[in-house]
């Protein structure tokens, strides 16, 4: 059913995604960042605008925005230089930051997102190295600045604008957390703002080619967020223009208050002239090779769209939880290593993706965190695969490693008489001669060419039996019966 508002409206949404890259030092001082330090502890001369202090260049900073740039196909630059982007604010203390306008390291670039069942390619326009701002924090009688995050490396991901709605901006911005992962260029962690996103959002009637005045939504560090966000300004945007058809919408910028459901006017959006844009007079240009970038090129890691790939094609994943372990690195690279011990990749993606988080759910961890090995849970996989144990005993089986992490499944199992299967064919084909006997109809039907009671004959037997009866033996035994 169509969105009756929507109806005759197209949102065009571009995204600019700040990521905090894991360097050992900050962009243009030796001085470390350490998330959760005392506040005004991590800082140096640099990054607190000191007079007479020079900034100097973090090469791995450079490289992780190479890695970045060969990574979505883009075109790396081999002569980029800095800029001081001037503006006055508390958590600035040099009052300019230093940043790339006109001429970022990496330009262009696309980024393939499968969105409804379809994959879409979306472009990225730039992405430029650029340092961070310190970090207000206001309390009840006083406000006050932590410098510790002024002066941490950044890469600003400026998207064109070809979102045309909120669920393509998620996904595309969910891909490029996945790439950062993968390179080991940020660990993206969302709530310590390791990654933010900034939408700027403006509608138009569908067939038109102009665009129109634009809204930047600040500082967005969760997707569901972020789709709220949008939704809630599109709606905003269209609800004006439908009452005031020959009015233009002041641009501003606004963050997103998630209890009132709604965007929040912060200030009147700055132009480029108001920032005062001008080289950087104490950095020389970021001058590369043609074999740098190559060698960088050469050194990617399988990446989450090409990992995704192989997932469906060669273990015959679905798509649900392929895409819930791509986007995961950590979950993945425990799934990859659990791989190595386990040949049923898609039974070993299902009970990582869908059942040991429903059992995890509660206690708020995850498996490496609770203390259970991979290798326990590709063993887990294996009992199955080789009927030492039933599917039905596997999950008390799966409760008993959470209960107890660190102990094997084949421990757990070989400790439980419980879970020792019956494999004894006399006692299993007398549970078939009761659910037969209780069944005459169905009997009837498979012998007339019916067989789709098969399985609920089956499914009886295991009830009988408690889950314990081999559902090979099962199988074998009632078909013989039948015939």
């Amino acid at each position: 059913m169509v969105d009756v508002l929507y109806e005759n409206w197209e949102p065009v949404i571009g995204l600019e995604i700040h990521v905090q890259l894991n360097t050992q030092s900050k962009m243009f001082g030796g001085e470390p960042y350490r998330f959760g330090s005392e506040p005004n502890t991590d800082i140096g001369v640099v990054c607190t605008g000191q007079p007479g202090s020079l900034p100097t260049l973090n090469k791995e900073a450079v490289r992780k925005a190479v890695q970045f740039g060969c990574a979505v196909h883009a075109n790396v630059s081999l002569v980029s230089r800095f800029d001081r982007k001037s503006y006055f604010y508390p958590d600035n203390p040099k009052n300019y930051q230093i940043t790339q306008f006109d001429q970022p390291i990496v330009q262009g670039g696309v980024i393939l997102c499968d969105v409804g069942g379809e994959t879409k390619h979306f472009n990225i326009n730039r992405a430029h190295l650029e340092e961070d701002a310190g970090m207000l924090k206001h309390f009840t009688q006083f406000s006050g600045v932590d410098y510790n995050r002024a002066g941490v490396p950044l890469l600003e991901i400026v998207s064109e604008a070809c979102f045309h709605s909120p669920q393509e901006a998620s996904a595309y911005a969910m891909a490029v957390k996945a790439i950062m992962e993968y390179l080991d260029a940020s660990d993206c962690n969302m709530e310590e703002g390791s990654l933010r996103m900034d939408a700027n959002i403006s509608v138009r009637l569908k067939g038109e080619k102009q665009l129109r005045n634009k809204i930047e939504i600040k500082n967005m560090n969760s997707f569901s967020h972020m789709e709220l966000a949008l939704e809630s300004e599109i709606r905003r945007q269209i609800q004006f223009y439908s009452a005031h058809p020959h009015e233009k919408i002041e641009t501003g910028t606004y963050r997103f208050d998630p209890e009132e459901g709604k965007v929040i006017l912060m200030r009147i959006k700055e132009q480029a002239e108001d920032y005062r844009y001008f080289p950087e007079p104490d950095l020389p240009p970021i001058c590369l090779t043609e074999a740098y970038i190559e060698e960088i090129r050469g050194s990617l890691p399988e990446l989450p769209r090409a990992r995704y790939k192989r997932y469906l094609s060669e273990l015959q994943i679905p798509e649900q939880p392929a895409t819930l372990l791509i986007h995961n690195k950590k979950l993945s690279d425990y799934f990859e290593e659990g791989l190595k011990k386990c040949s049923n990749g898609k039974a070993l993606a299902n009970w990582l993706t869908i059942e040991f988080p429903g059992r995890l759910k509660d206690l708020g961890k995850t498996l490496w965190e609770l203390g259970i090995s991979c290798d326990h849970i590709a063993e887990l996989v294996n009992l199955i695969e080789q009927g030492t144990i039933t599917g039905k005993i596997a999950k008390s089986v799966a409760d008993d490693m959470v209960a107890k992490p660190g102990l094997s499944p084949a421990t757990i199992v070989q400790g439980n008489p419980d879970y020792q299967p019956l494999q004894d064919t006399s006692e299993i084909e007398s549970l078939i001669d009761q659910v037969l006997a209780d069944n005459p109809s169905i009997i009837t039907d498979y012998k007339a060419g019916k067989t789709k009671g098969f399985g609920f004959l089956v499914g009886q037997v295991m009830k009988l039996s408690r889950g314990k009866a081999s559902p090979a033996i099962v199988n074998d035994l009632l078909l013989k019966k039948l015939k």
